[in-house]
C-alpha cells in the first residue's frame, strides 16, 4: 500500500482525481449552506458547514504535502469550477425560496385573478398606465417550486401574457397552495432531492 501511495500513478492521477471529487463536494455544500443560512435554518446549515470545512482542510493538507505536483493545483481549480456548476444545479432542483410575479394585463383581469385564486395563490391588483394604454398589474408572491404551475395557470387564462419574475429576499405570511407536509418532512424531501440529483450524475 505504501508503495502505491508513493508511486507516480497515485501522485499524478489518483490524488488529483480525489482532490477534484472532494472539491466538488466541498463547493456544492458551501453553496447549499449559504442558501440555508439565508433562510435562517439553524439545523441543516451548521451540519453542511461542518462537512464543508472538514473536506476543505483535508484537500488543502494534501496539496501542501505535494507542492511540487502541479496536477494538484489544476485539480483544485477544476473541482472548484465543477462544484459551482453542480451547486447551482442542485439549488435549482431544490427550488428554495419565494418569487414575486408581476402580470401586466389590459383586459380580463378579473378572470385571471379568479383563476389564480382558485389555484390557491394570493394575488393583488393595481391600476397603472402603460406606454399605449391603461393596464392592471397583478402581484403574486409564490414559492419557487410552484413557479411552473403558476405560469401554467396564467398562460391558460390568456395565450400571450406579459409578466416578470424576480426573487424575493424575504417574505412573511402570504397565501400559497395548501401543503400538509411538516418542516421535518420538507427537510427529508430536500435531502431526497439532493441525493437523487447526485445519483443521476454518477
Amino acid at each position: 500500500m505504501q508503495e502505491f501511495l508513493s508511486s507516480g500513478l497515485f501522485s499524478w492521477v489518483v490524488l488529483p482525481l480525489i482532490i477534484v471529487f472532494a472539491r466538488v463536494i466541498d463547493v456544492t455544500l458551501g453553496t447549499l449552506r449559504i442558501i440555508f443560512v439565508s433562510r435562517g435554518d439553524r439545523t441543516i446549515a451548521p451540519i453542511l458547514g461542518f462537512f464543508e470545512t472538514l473536506i476543505w482542510v483535508v484537500v488543502i493538507s494534501q496539496i501542501m504535502q505535494n507542492l511540487n505536483n502541479p496536477m494538484t493545483y489544476i485539480a483544485y481549480a477544476l473541482g472548484f469550477a465543477l462544484g459551482n456548476y453542480i451547486g447551482i444545479s442542485v439549488e435549482d432542483k431544490l427550488a428554495i425560496g419565494h418569487l414575486v410575479v408581476r402580470i401586466f394585463v389590459t383586459k380580463d383581469e378579473d378572470e385571471i385573478m379568479k383563476k389564480i385564486i382558485d389555484a390557491g395563490f394570493g394575488v393583488t391588483s393595481l391600476k397603472g398606465k402603460g406606454a399605449t394604454d391603461e393596464v392592471t398589474v397583478l402581484y403574486s408572491l409564490i414559492k419557487r417550486k410552484n413557479l411552473d404551475s403558476f405560469l401554467e395557470v396564467i398562460n391558460i387564462s390568456q395565450g400571450k401574457i406579459f409578466y416578470s419574475v424576480e426573487s424575493a429576499k424575504e417574505a412573511h405570511l402570504g397565501i400559497h397552495p395548501t401543503s400538509s407536509r411538516s418542516m421535518s418532512s420538507q427537510r427529508r424531501e430536500i435531502i431526497r432531492k439532493l441525493l437523487g440529483g447526485f445519483s443521476k450524475r454518477k
